[in-house]
């Protein structure tokens, strides 16, 4: 799985930063506004890690060499196209449900602080940037959209159609955070994560 995209997210996040009006209040919400997403990074290399070690993938890491920053990758042991497919997606369901915990009922707008913002940025600006290399298919060889497309049923699945695939469900999400989580938004975005799930069993 590649870290760099996600770093990228990371970067994404920094540039939609609230800007409260007293230096001291801004620095405070700065602060938990990028812990939030640093806990969504966690969250999402999570995914990866506790799914190939629940198939006995050994899930591990290596350096990874692109571009000028060195970063790292969780790598796993080669494993049929089904579970290479969940190993590859896990990071993108651990944010989907993540997702739907943050926009529940008891979290509103209104109530909803830096930290949870935070992680919510991250994981939409996640799915946008992924969305963004799958259809113009750069990044890192391991990158989530590419082991996810290659794994997809027998015969694989386009990359880019992956690519769309895992930003509708974050799309809607975005509207549900900024229009009071309305209940069409919220079972049209449910409704495509189950679909990313089902390509697992074709």
């Amino acid at each position: 799985m590649s870290t760099p995209l996600r770093f990228a997210a990371l970067l994404s996040c920094a540039l939609l930063l609230p800007a409260p009006a007293h230096a001291q209040g801004r620095v405070r919400r700065t602060f938990t506004f990028v812990a939030g997403a640093a806990a969504g990074l966690v969250v999402h290399e999570g995914g990866h890690i506790l799914t190939g070690a629940a198939v006995g993938a050994r899930p591990g890491f290596k350096r990874l060499d692109y571009g000028v920053i060195p970063f790292f990758v969780i790598t796993h042991d080669q494993v049929s196209r089904r579970r290479e497919y969940l190993i590859s997606s896990a990071g993108f369901f651990a944010q989907h449900a993540a997702n739907e915990w943050l926009l529940g009922e008891r979290s509103t707008g209104k109530a909803r602080g830096a930290f949870q913002k935070g992680w919510l940025t991250f994981n939409l600006a996640t799915s946008a940037v992924y969305t963004t290399a799958a259809i113009g298919r750069f990044g890192a060889p391991e990158r989530d959209t590419r082991g996810m497309a290659l794994s997809a049923g027998a015969d694989g699945m386009p990359e880019p159609v992956i690519g769309v695939l895992v930003l509708v469900p974050a799309a809607l999400d975005g509207v549900r955070l900024f229009t009071g989580d309305p209940a069409w938004a919220r079972w049209a975005s449910r409704a495509a994560k189950a679909g990313l799930v089902l390509i697992a069993i074709r």
